[in-house]
């Protein structure tokens, strides 16, 4: 390394970007006139193709890719020359100037352009093609830019990218500067993508005292948070305080004491004594962020509430003739219901509130479509939902009614609200809803708060799978023998699922025995004890050998499911693989890079939160869908979810989405697919729980093929997953008796 230098230049290409770390390649025309490009490495925190960069640093050399420039700091600066100009405004900077457009405007201004746009925008409308509403847009989108980059400069310091800047900027407007400056701990709780650690960061470097009350509360409150992203609905005081003290480095009475101030505050937390979790054990104090305890107290009541009252929308079937009804029922699907099948029918009918659990192969399907035909025959409002899209579409199929997703059933609002509740209940005389598992404590409540006194609710799910993302273990919870909510696990596996490898071999895992993968046509396994060799082994599985052998579509059909997002065949690491294969880069293609990933027309992709001001009603969490459109001059893609529903993204909401060629097996919870990848390394050796593999393999309708190690595999089938999360739904529904 030599002496500090400065260096100018148009920033031409991204070569490589790490969206965790801002850590990025870059191609940088330093104007020189021989064409050669510099390469450039550094936290360029998110700079653009197209941009003039003023950038510090220091002169270096790869020993494999030659001389290079280490960037420190950086700056934006307006280009001079006209093909500057031109680069900067076509690289879809500024919204409503795309190539095209922009080679237009340099057209007619020259190096006059910047200018132009900066005093008198209004004289874009003397470029052919451009009229008032576009120019006007340019306009008001060139003041947002500017005002972004001051936010972004002050941001740059503590290492802020530029998507969270501009959320930073939409959020708060022109006092943006002022709320980070001031209240940091704020964005925190406030903007999507600031954690408390990256608060922390940008408080220290504004002389926010390290022992600060106010950090501390925060520090308290984002131990909580991340416990309830774990699936906690609260914590043991004991583990909060000591979780808190190694994050935030500070005495322990500190904490205790603004823990306490937290618990005197009504929007604080709220603290406990809840029964401890194995027989005998002494009470926990147990600290809840508020909204989830108030979820569990309200979910408990009101499954009580329903289970007790005395109305009932179905009245029918207290003294329905079940010999009658069941053989009519016969003739009418033709086949007959187990007995175990006849009980939850019986069950779904007459008691208000219901479980039905089992795993694959075991008539779950056919038995809701027996209750959901009874009900129909006597004129009941039947209403069907599910957590996910594909869920609900499978739902649909098998009724043959119509079934939505949860939150579209409630049309959740901005803020999570919804609009049917317990002041507007739904219009239902009975409520199923399938894949159960994946509630978490939040949606569960919603939804029971809208169930109608005297309506019943049947709630179907595997209680063997994952639990769900969100806080909260709610189905295990109601079958806890305890609780006064009837339920019926089905146990008996059919003659026509024992046929299939893949139920076979689900109820293997489940109960620890490894499964069969030799003399298979419908689950293989390929082994591979490197990782890095079984990740490239999942993407030539995925993307060329299972559509040339079964004809499926490796989009479409074929899910690559990994144990974790990170490692050689994690899903990160698939995902660039997968695209390479499956939608490689072509010259007449528009692409978009953001962070490390580029976005084109044809990727197949997820949500990564739920957005309540997306589409017809919010986008959430793990839904799918596949890139239809990209726009450089609107600066805006479209998404096609699995609900057919046509979604606009903006580029700078681009971190919404995350590749789906590969997800994680806790992503892909109710959902199905006709094949399944599963990589088992031993890079995933922390993730491998019986729990796991059994929920990836029960993803698939047609074929299973598991890639990895024989080793990786037998860990996964021994190992239960560790303890029960800290919820307390159970014993709240115990006390309701």
């Amino acid at each position: 390394m030599v002496n500090a230098a400065v260096i100018e230049g148009v920033l031409e290409r991204i070569t490589y970007a790490n969206e965790e770390n801002g850590y990025t390649v870059a191609r940088v025309d330093t104007g020189r006139g021989s064409g050669d490009l510099l390469t450039v490495v550094g936290a360029l925190l998110g700079a653009q193709p197209g941009e003039s960069l003023r950038m510090e640093g220091r002169w270096g050399s790869h020993p494999q890719y030659g001389k290079q420039f280490t960037v420190e700091n950086y700056t934006t600066v307006l280009p001079a020359t006209i093909q500057g100009i031109r680069r900067y405004l076509g690289s879809g900077l500024i919204k409503g100037i795309g190539p095209r457009i922009a080679d237009r405007i340099v057209e007619h201004f020259g190096t006059d352009t910047l200018d132009i746009i900066e005093r008198e925008p209004g004289r874009l409308v003397e470029v052919p093609g451009l009229g008032p509403k576009r120019t006007k847009l340019i306009g008001a989108a060139w003041e947002e830019q500017k005002a972004i980059k001051e936010v972004m400069v002050f941001l740059q310091g503590v290492g802020v990218s530029t998507s969270i800047a501009v959320r930073i900027y939409k959020k708060y407007g022109d006092a943006a500067i002022s709320v980070t400056r001031n209240e940091p701990y704020r964005l925190a709780a406030d903007v999507w993508g600031i954690g408390f650690l990256t608060a922390d960061r940008i408080a220290q470097s504004v002389g926010i005292p390290h022992d600060s009350p106010d950090r501390v509360k925060a520090g308290l409150q984002y131990a909580l948070s991340q416990s309830t992203d774990q699936g906690h609905c609260f914590l043991p005081e004991e583990q909060l305080i000591a979780d808190a003290v190694k994050l935030l480095q500070v005495d322990t009475g500190l904490v205790i004491d603004c823990l306490g101030e937290l618990a005197a505050d009504p929007e604080g937390v709220v603290r406990e004594q809840v029964p401890g979790g194995a027989d005998g054990a002494p009470p926990v104090t147990a600290v809840y962020l508020v909204p989830f305890h108030r979820a569990e107290i309200s979910l408990a009541g009101r499954l009580t509430r329903l289970l007790r009252t005395d109305e009932d929308r179905m009245p029918a079937f207290r003294d329905v003739d079940w010999d009658k009804a069941l053989a009519w029922l016969a003739r009418r699907t033709g086949a007959e219901l187990a007995p175990e099948q006849q009980q939850a029918v019986r069950l779904a009918l007459t008691q208000k509130v219901a479980v039905l659990t089992g795993g694959p192969g075991c008539g779950k399907s056919f038995t809701v479509r027996s209750v959901v035909e009874l009900a129909r025959a006597k004129k009941a409002t039947v209403v069907l939902a599910a957590p996910t899209g594909r869920a609900a579409k499978r739902l649909s199929e098998l009724t043959g009614a119509e079934a939505s997703t949860v939150h579209r059933l409630l049309e959740l609002k901005p803020g999570g609200d919804a609009a049917y509740d317990a002041d507007r209940p739904l219009d239902a005389d009975l409520v199923v809803v399938d894949e159960a598992s994946m509630l978490d404590l939040l949606l569960a409540n919603k939804l029971v708060k809208a169930v109608p006194p005297g309506a019943h609710l049947l709630l179907v799910g595997d209680v063997d799978q994952l639990p769900s993302v969100g806080a909260g273990e709610v189905l295990r919870d109601l079958l806890d023998g305890s609780g006064p909510v009837p339920a019926v696990r089905l146990t008996r596996i059919f003659r026509q699922a024992q046929q299939s490898g893949v139920v076979t071999n689900a109820h293997r895992i489940n109960s620890g025995t490894p499964p069969l993968t030799s003399g298979m046509t419908d689950f293989f396994l390929f082994a591979e004890e490197d990782a890095e060799e079984a990740g490239r082994l999942t993407v030539d599985v995925a993307a060329r050998r299972i559509p040339a052998k079964f004809g499926l579509d490796p989009r479409r059909d074929v899910q690559v499911l990994t144990p974790m997002h990170r490692g050689p065949a994690g899903a990160g690491a698939l995902n660039g693989l997968l695209q390479q294969a499956v939608t490689p880069a072509r010259p007449d293609l528009p692409e978009r890079r953001f962070g490390g990933r580029v976005f084109r027309v044809g990727d197949k992709v997820t949500q990564i939160r739920n957005n309540y001001e997306k589409g017809r009603n919010g986008v959430f969490n793990g839904t799918v869908g596949v890139v239809t459109a990209l726009d450089p001059d609107e600066q805006r893609l479209t998404v096609r979810t699995d609900e057919d529903e046509e979604v606009p993204y903006d580029f700078d909401e681009l971190d919404e989405l995350a590749h789906a060629y590969a997800v994680t097996i806790h992503r892909s919870q109710g959902s199905e697919y006709p094949a399944v990848v599963i990589p088992v390394t031993t890079s995933a050796w922390m993730m491998l729980q019986r729990n796991l593999l059994y929920t990836a393999v029960t993803r698939a309708k047609r074929l299973v093929v598991l890639v990895g190690s024989r080793k990786a595999l037998g860990q996964a089938v021994r190992t239960v997953s560790a303890g029960r999360r800290c919820t307390a739904l159970d014993h709240r529904l115990a006390g309701a008796m």
